[in-house]
């Protein structure tokens, strides 16, 4: 039997990616796989439909879309959208089931087996399938180029006629993926870069991108599955401190800190901001959660006194065709997981391989990334969070 797989169209204000690219399509049909995609679903990525191969197909209906064994999409589609889905069909796509309970609602009515991306752990087997450090990349690559295009000042060391202009200073909170590609790109650009983290032990990670290590004395805050954990009052005056002095001298500033399933942790204070340089520029990419400084509003940008605060919610989406590249290759790896290889199809054709849906229960990626199986939530983070609002 064949399966088949439908690419969802994105309906999420500002949302560009698609969850399917021409290439990624290409390995995909070689596993047997009967794909569908919404039509014009790749034109905001700059991905038309005329790209992909003739083995691809279109269509604009959406009970023909939602129809299939396994539904792939960037974000969760609507409830609406799911009440169109096959009972025990697969979705495959970001969730954030903590924020969203009546998608959660919706999947276990109609009995979906829900894999939400957000929710695949960090382990060495699973990085070719983490869409969480792929997005995030783009994020703070776009990050460093945001911080660059809003100041009104050079980023590098010129030297002129006119005099020498010295390098801009550029301080990155949070070196996770998104804040480790922010100094790398920010340290290209030519900036004076420096870096901080409540992991310590990211020390060595930043050095080797040629910034600067921030340390707030005393406070190491090292939390399960390479994220930090929670500080405490005291821990987070001294990190305060550290950073108020340090935001005092930096041209631009990129907050990149998160702590998944809860509010983006604040760590920029009113205070800290009026204590910048008339001029530079904070980009908040902890906006979506809420946002890493006080004053940020998300998809707005805040003038504060003689500073500029930039409150973006989906930055991915701003490099919408490579992001949609990563993560649709982040899509094929992980379904690969379950949708394998039949050896007991009997009328198969000799050397002729087919694909059939089977889940292998006991894989820690399976196991811990399902959100919604059977009915039920199985999620044991997101039915706290969700218990608990």
């Amino acid at each position: 039997m064949t399966v088949s797989i439908s690419v969802a169209r994105e309906t999420a204000a500002g949302e560009k990616r698609v969850a399917m690219v021409p290439k990624v399509a290409k390995k995909l049909t070689k596993l047997d796989v009967d794909l569908l995609i919404a039509k014009g679903a790749g034109d905001a990525s700059r991905i038309p439909d005329e790209a992909f191969d003739d083995d691809v197909n279109f269509s604009e209906d959406d009970s023909e879309l939602f129809g299939r064994d396994i539904v792939l999409a960037v974000n969760a589609p609507s409830v609406e959208d799911i009440a169109r889905m096959n009972q025990g069909a697969v979705l495959v796509s970001f969730v954030q089931g903590h924020n969203n309970p009546d998608v959660v609602e919706a999947l276990k009515k109609q009995q979906v087996t829900c894999f939400a991306m957000e929710l695949i752990p960090r382990i060495t087997r699973a990085q070719s399938m983490d869409a969480l450090s792929s997005q995030a990349a783009a994020a703070g690559y776009k990050a460093a180029l945001m911080a660059a295009n809003s100041l009104e000042r050079f980023l590098p060391m010129l030297t002129t006629a006119a005099g020498t202009i010295r390098p801009a200073k550029v301080l990155v909170i949070g070196a996770g993926v998104a804040g480790l590609q922010a100094i790398a790109t920010a340290g290209r650009l030519g900036a004076k870069v420096y870096g901080y983290d409540v992991r310590t032990d990211t020390k060595e990670q930043v050095e080797s991108l040629g910034a600067e290590f921030l340390v707030a004395e005393g406070v190491k805050a090292e939390g399960d599955g390479g994220y930090a954990r929670e500080l405490t009052d005291e821990e987070k005056q001294k990190q305060q401190d550290m950073l108020a002095r340090n935001m005092a001298d930096a041209d631009a500033v990129i907050t990149t800190a998160a702590v998944p399933g809860k509010p983006a942790p604040r760590i920029v204070s009113k205070a800290m901001v009026e204590g910048m340089k008339p001029g530079a520029v904070l980009i908040d990419l902890g906006a979506s959660g809420g946002g890493n400084c006080e004053l940020t509003r998300p998809d707005e940008t805040v003038t504060h006194g003689a500073v500029t605060i930039h409150g973006p919610s989906n930055v991915p989406a701003l490099l919408a065709e490579h992001a949609s590249e990563m993560y649709a290759q982040n899509l094929l790896n992980f379904i690969q997981l379950f949708v394998v290889e039949d050896d007991g199809q009997e009328d198969a054709k000799p050397d002729e391989k087919t694909y059939k849906i089977d889940f292998n229960w006991d894989d820690e990626i399976l196991a811990k990334s399902v959100l919604t199986r059977d009915g039920e939530l199985v999620n044991e983070s997101v039915k706290k969070a969700l218990e608990s609002a």
